[in-house]
């Protein structure tokens, strides 16, 4: 006898591993190195990069996480809104935050077409080397956090911090 399930019944996951537990110093590197990311960057930049790289690596727990930690911030609706469309509603960001998210895009797809240089260059022109090695790093961070959070099967809304 063939037993079907419904793609509409609520399927138990069974557990994985918490990262945080079972590779503690790598996970206290990972965590310095995102504060070490952030550093002297705008925290609206710093969420707006958070949130592009979670929608386009289909992270709804990093999601759920930097969308609420930009509202938090003072971050206002609209613009939350249009980050995933942000080419087409250029006028809710400023030119800085447009080249970090063309970078945040470039970085996080780099499989596709690598970073072209005239991303690169358009966040060079907008940056300090600072600053953009900040933002290199942050874009790096969170393409790292939104990997373990899919591995390890994360929850959309159960973030522990």
């Amino acid at each position: 006898m063939t037993t079907h399930t419904s793609t509409n019944s609520t399927q138990v996951k069974a557990p994985r591993l918490e990262f945080a537990k079972s590779a503690p110093k790598a996970f206290r590197a990972l965590v310095a190195f995102d504060a070490a990311a952030r550093e002297g960057l705008d925290p609206a930049l710093v969420e707006l990069i958070q949130i592009r790289a979670s929608h386009l690596n289909h992270c709804a727990y990093c999601l759920h996480m930097h969308t609420h930690d930009a509202r938090k911030a003072g971050e206002n609706e609209e613009r939350l809104h249009m980050v995933a469309v942000w080419r087409e509603a250029r006028h809710f960001f400023t030119e800085r935050e447009q080249a970090a998210l063309a970078l945040t895009e470039a970085m996080t797809l780099v499989a596709d077409a690598g970073v072209p240089d005239e991303v690169y260059a358009e966040a060079a022109a907008l940056f300090d080397e600072r600053e953009l090695a900040q933002v290199l790093a942050l874009i790096c961070t969170i393409n790292t956090w939104n990997r373990v959070a899919l591995s390890t099967g994360k929850v959309a809304g159960t973030d522990e911090r």
